[in-house]
């Protein structure tokens, strides 16, 4: 009798364990050269299945030995067109060839494998998968506050115990794992995640595999990827709905009615992806449609919630089906890449309500994260609310709007730009300002900024204040700038102030280093007098009449208020156009509003 065994039968260990069992008597294995060569192919991308089936093999030939049962290999070795059509099939092609050639007996767990062989007339001994234990052994190891277990080849086992923010590593035993027993994991897992209907292989990359496994999301990882052979199970502990993190009244009303672009961020650990599957689940009983993009799929979501992961390995690709689908909202379950980004920006702006999970030590982090992968005037569009988690609790919430106006600590009117405010949601305060800064994108701190222009304008009204002690002990001192002050005094004290020709308060701007304007406590309207605008150079001109050389005339813009000035010779007072009170005359004069000018009582 000869077995001729497929790939399958090999890496569950079926033909081993028939070998063990004493059913394999008076038989010759014959093992196809394309099963060593496609086991060997995927070990030498680190991938698990084929250093399980190699570790079978190798196991295989001793038992063989043991029990006087020939083994050899026969069969031509996969060429390259073989391997680049391998996953359709020809591969199992070369090995029902070697079981024709030597008319033996095709073993295979492949159930698609045995119906071909019989379609081709090849005997065939189908084994179906065997029905899985109830429990996978590292689960009697989780208690109902353990967070994760930690295996490694060469030290013991440890176990993360507590809750999101708040844990301790407890060492399970004290003798180190053997690589011997990380293997029997590792196949109780691949095997679980081939044949459960419950989760599967979500990532398999060259020395590393992510495997979901119901709650289980299962790390694996080979040298030289990593120094050693290493298995991590994580779970979820804890399964909350929104009410649950006691959010304000405010909060809530947003998310029901406004939030349409949340950034959950917050550092790992801290209970992102709980709080992100929370808010699945609300706006799913708000009924609305939630979808979820996950990679692995490990949030623990309603069955009403779909989960996709990337279509051929594609986030941009699963989301021109949920554009199809039409959600109301989609969790993107973590945002990582560039790409991630722009997948998520484009998905916001086509109308999807989108929830991302970004990893953050600071909720701004979460948005600065944004900024070069996105035009900096659309970040508001795609981003309205930003939601900061630690040690499982809702530690800060931002909401992001977009302005045009002098950024917080410029003073001069042509530095207006669009800034994107960052406010704290409960309090309205106003905490960061992102814009451009000549060709950087830069976040400033305002609270910084206003610390250091108050200390400033603190010093600089100090100042004037002694230099003004003189003429007006009560005067009222306003600091527009670093370079602006106005102030206010008695009525009677402005010529003194003001000087002969402006002499006086010229040397105390030299002195101070600042520009004054004086202005009187309390203007009076006086009696109005008419004038005409005549336009000199860089000046504006006012021509008065009936009044006299020396006086003093208050100028007003629609009843308010706008500055004080000595009638010169041939009645005319001079503004210059580039100074704040020439600008806003002019504004005035353009924009056909109400200008007056009356004399001083």
């Amino acid at each position: 009798m000869k077995i001729v065994p497929d790939t399958s039968v090999i890496i569950n260990g079926k033909i081993t364990e028939l070998l063990e069992r004493g059913e394999v008597r008076d038989a010759e294995i014959v093992i196809p050269i394309a099963v060593v060569d496609e086991l060997q192919a995927q070990a030498s991308k680190k991938r698990e299945t084929g250093f399980i089936g190699l570790n079978e093999l190798k196991k295989l030939r001793e038992l063989a030995l043991k029990k006087n049962v020939e083994l050899r290999f026969s069969g031509e070795r996969p060429g390259l067109e073989d391997i680049k059509l391998a996953r359709s099939g020809r591969i199992d092609a070369l090995i029902r060839d070697v079981a024709k050639s030597e008319k033996g007996t095709l073993y295979t767990s492949d159930y698609v494998q045995a119906l071909v062989a019989e379609v081709e007339g090849i005997e065939v001994r189908y084994f179906p998968p065997d029905e899985l234990p109830a429990s996978l052994s590292f689960e009697n190891l989780f208690t109902p506050d353990t967070l994760s277990l930690h295996f490694k080849e060469g030290a013991p086992p440890y176990a993360k115990r507590g809750r999101p923010g708040k844990f301790e590593l407890v060492k399970l035993r004290e003798e180190p794992l053997s690589a011997e027993e990380l293997n029997n994991i590792i196949k109780e897992i691949t095997e679980r995640a081939r044949v459960a209907s419950e989760g599967g292989v979500e990532i398999m990359r060259s020395g590393a595999l992510v495997a979901q496994l119901g709650s289980y999301r299962i790390a694996i990882a080979r040298p030289p990827f990593s120094d050693g052979l290493e298995v991590t199970v994580v779970r979820p502990i804890v399964k909350l709905r929104l009410e649950d993190y006691k959010l304000s009244t405010k909060l809530m009303k947003r998310l029901k009615e406004r939030a349409e672009g949340i950034l959950i961020s917050g550092p790992p650990g801290s209970g992102k992806s709980t709080f992100a599957a929370s808010l699945a689940e609300f706006y799913s009983r708000q009924g609305k449609i939630v979808k979820t993009l996950e990679s692995p799929r490990d949030l623990q979501v309603p069955p009403e919630i779909t989960q996709y992961a990337p279509l051929e390995g594609d986030f941009e690709k699963t989301a021109e089906i949920l554009l199809l689908v039409r959600p109301d909202y989609s969790v993107y379950d973590e945002i990582r890449k560039h790409r991630d980004f722009q997948i998520f920006a484009d998905m916001r702006l086509a109308g999807v309500g989108m929830i991302g999970v970004v990893h953050a030590s600071d909720p701004v982090d979460a948005i600065q994260r944004f900024i070069g992968r996105i035009e900096l005037g659309m970040i508001p569009h795609i981003i309205d609310t930003v939601i900061f988690l630690r040690d499982g609790e809702v530690k800060k919430v931002y909401e992001l709007s977009l302005v045009v106006r002098v950024p917080t600590g410029m003073v001069e009117a042509d530095l207006a730009r669009p800034i994107v405010e960052v406010r704290d949601f409960e309090t309205g305060e106003l905490e960061y300002e992102i814009y451009t800064y000549g060709e950087e994108n830069v976040i400033i701190p305002v609270a910084d900024i206003r610390s250091e222009t108050e200390r400033k304008a603190s010093e600089i009204r100090e100042k004037v204040r002694k230099a003004l002690m003189k003429y007006d002990r009560d005067a009222e001192i306003e600091v527009l700038s670093p370079s602006k002050v106005v102030v206010r005094v008695d009525r009677d004290v402005i010529p003194r102030l003001i000087g002969r020709r402006g002499e006086t308060i010229s040397k105390l701007q030299k002195e101070l280093s600042v520009s004054i304007d004086v202005n009187p406590k309390v203007p009076s309207l006086g009696r109005e007098v008419e004038f005409e605008i005549h336009e000199t150079g860089n000046n504006i001109a006012l021509v008065l009449e009936d009044v006299e050389t020396g006086e003093r005339v208050n100028v007003y813009v629609d009843g308010e208020y706008l500055f004080s000035a000595t009638v010169g010779k041939k009645e005319v007072i001079k503004i210059t156009k580039k100074s704040e009170h020439g600008r806003r005359l002019i504004n005035a004069l353009y924009a056909g509003r109400d200008v007056r000018v009356y004399v001083s009582d």
